[in-house]
């Protein structure tokens, strides 16, 4: 089969109006970003917003190995079935990091004959959104130190300073720094600290943001600091918020592409799951849900990351809830959560291990991680199809495994995938399970039973997510984390939504322990507020919010031709 590359390389392209002809816009409605790309402008979103809905459909996975397990190629693979079933699908999925494409994943925009296009300028900045993002957030951290300098009005208290810098790569040597050395010209001297891009509190806004009012809104409830009487300081009381929301006014319009087959495909905005929310778009799904019957959308990570926070973040924010969950499973997956893998979670393992038959250890990783998964989701009401994405060195008796092991779970129905090499004709059985599910649900009145109650509190929804869906048997609060929920208590946000920041490789907060753990203890290291996002972020074990380079980077792999193309491999 031929590469990634090779196959966007040999696609035809159908000119972005054309692509906007079956979502209802017409040029007019659009922004064009060369031939292939456009965004859709804000009159036409706000003017679409309002009428019919499609169905949403919301494609998650078990607990992934380090190669991921092909949430974006299901979820684009889905969309090519659909329309080729003759229904009016569109897919949204989220931007690529450049971190993560120069870092260890390679390319991010689905893969085979399952992908969006154009592929190397989706990788490779596309429209700008990510370093609108980056901006916005720079220029905050930039006027709170020139607030320091010229005498600090506000009494910030140096030492509680929340807000750090971002950068859209992986570099571990920003983890933590010191600025404003070379005396009193060059600022204030401080620690401070480096985020990726993605894990951005302002990316979570932009994901989150109903419109401009509300962008300009939630910009403006971040607390950037603590003041020294205990008080919190946000980004209005610093008088960032206007710029930065400014910065932003064009990447709150969600960008248009395509699939290889030519149907409609939004990507926009890019949170981390383990760290961030881990979902597209609201605005993206608003006006996909507009213009389809289905709309398929993705949330990072294993269910028990990017669903939940699909469920009990986004959905609340937006109004909207799924009408059908898919939950990727791959044999290799199960192979590792079976014990099949030496490397264990968090590595890779070697192709040899992943081409040698092991339904035993298949079998065991499926009676463990995905019949959780299946469990935590089918007890929100949505009805659940477990989609196998099936390898090239997949065995019958493997997938067999798999199958078994997830109808006893009570998925719905189990429905082998092969968009990866076959495109939208291989994902055909997976698309009419979805048109059955969607009905089903309806017929039965969308009902929904969410695992976490809006209005809890921080303690009690950790807990909660801690013992229903990871398996834990307690939470253990550190010093640091319990005084922070005391402030934020006092400060009136104790009830906040939660984002838990964990590994993706584990229902536990480490790496290493795979399968389904229980009876554990799970360690909360820190509580971030991100009061403009409208949820906190509890930090669980040794999560780190700047990723850093693997051993080869996929960078060492990528060059330019003559005439300016990429060359080497996106993994």
């Amino acid at each position: 089969m031929d590469s990634d590359l090779d196959i966007a390389r040999s696609a035809t392209m159908r000119p972005i109006e054309a692509v906007a002809e079956q979502l209802g816009l017409a040029r007019s409605d659009l922004i064009l970003h060369g031939s292939h790309v456009a965004k859709v402008n804000w009159e036409t979103i706000k003017a679409k917003r309002n009428g019919d809905r499609g169905h949403l459909v919301l494609v998650t996975s078990v607990s992934p190995t380090a190669f991921g397990e092909g949430k974006t190629l299901t979820t684009i693979g889905l969309n090519q079935a659909l329309n080729a079933r003759g229904h009016n699908a569109c897919c949204v999925i989220r931007e690529p990091s450049m971190g993560p494409v120069f870092g260890i994943k390679g390319g991010a925009a689905g893969g085979g004959y399952s992908q969006v296009l154009p592929m190397e300028q989706i990788n490779l900045h596309l429209t700008g959104d990510l370093h609108a993002v980056t901006a916005a957030h720079n220029l905050c951290s930039a006027i709170i130190d020139n607030h320091l300098h010229r005498g600090n009005e506000l009494d910030i208290d140096i030492n509680r300073i929340y807000w750090p810098r971002t950068i859209d790569m992986n570099d571990r040597s920003l983890r933590q720094v010191t600025i404003g050395l070379g005396g009193a010209a060059n600022g204030v001297v401080r620690t401070d600290r480096f985020d990726i891009t993605a894990a951005s509190e302002v990316m979570a806004i932009l994901a989150l943001a109903k419109d401009y009012v509300d962008l300009r809104a939630r910009v403006g409830r971040i607390i950037i600091a603590k003041s020294n009487a205990y008080e919190p300081i946000t980004a209005d009381d610093i008088g960032a918020a206007g710029a930065m929301a400014l910065l932003m006014r064009e990447a709150l319009m969600p960008n248009l592409v395509q699939t290889l087959e030519g149907n409609p495909a939004f990507i926009h905005c890019g949170p981390f799951a383990n760290i961030a929310h881990g979902n597209s778009s609201i605005i993206a799904d608003d006006i996909a849900l507009a213009c389809s019957d289905y709309v398929i959308t993705e949330a990072g990570f294993g269910a028990e990351m990017g669903a939940e926070k699909a469920l009990h973040i986004k959905a609340p924010a937006s109004g909207v809830v799924p009408d059908c969950l898919i939950l990727n499973a791959t044999v290799r997956a199960m192979k590792m959560h079976g014990g099949g893998f030496a490397s264990g979670g968090g590595r890779r393992p070697t192709p040899e291990e992943l081409e040698t038959e092991n339904v035993e250890a298949t079998r065991a990783g499926a009676a463990t991680n995905l019949r959780r998964h299946v469990r935590n989701l089918t007890e929100n009401s949505i009805p659940v199809i477990v989609s196998i994405n099936r390898f090239a060195h997949d065995t019958e008796a493997e997938i067999e495994a798999i199958r078994d092991e997830a109808v006893k779970a009570g998925a719905r129905q189990v429905v082998l995938n092969e968009c990866h090499a076959r495109g939208g004709e291989g994902a055909l059985d997976l698309a009419d399970a979805v048109v059955a599910a969607c009905a089903a649900h309806d017929e039965a009145g969308r009902p929904y039973t969410p695992t976490v109650e809006q209005g809890m509190t921080i303690e009690e929804t950790i807990l909660r997510v801690a013992t229903n869906i990871y398996g834990a048997h307690t939470v253990d609060f550190s010093d640091t984390a319990q005084s922070a929920i005391e402030t934020l208590k006092g400060w009136g946000v104790g009830s906040l939504p939660v984002c838990m920041a964990k590994t993706q490789y584990s229902f536990s907060h480490e790496p290493k322990v795979l399968g389904a753990p229980s009876g554990f203890t799970l360690p909360i290291r820190e509580i971030r507020v991100n009061a403009g996002a409208g949820f906190v972020v509890a930090v669980c074990g040794s999560m780190m919010t700047m990723p850093g380079l693997p051993t080869r980077p996929a960078a060492l792999d990528m060059d330019m031709d003559e005439d300016g193309r990429l060359t080497g491999v996106f993994r």
